[in-house]
């Protein structure tokens, strides 16, 4: 069964956000879905650029009143 984390990274800078989803990332099973919050620019950029470099699937990408909701499944 595959499982749904969110991950809180507001208010932290880059690389931050990023450092944060691949720790999780590491520890999570091939179908999860893991959710990266944060408030850093840099991340709308920065995390699709690490998955597809490491072959995980982008879910979604949204900013909803200055935070970055960015949805990615484990893919192996």
């Amino acid at each position: 069964m595959s499982e749904s984390k969110v991950i809180d990274a507001r208010d932290t800078f880059c690389p931050g956000p990023l450092m944060e989803l691949i720790t999780y990332m590491k520890q999570a099973n091939v179908g999860d879905t893991l959710e990266l919050l944060s408030t850093d620019k840099g991340t709308a950029s920065d995390v699709p650029e690490w998955i597809n470099k490491v072959g995980h699937e982008m879910i979604s990408s949204e900013k909803i009143d200055e935070v970055w909701h960015i949805k990615v499944r484990k893919a192996k």
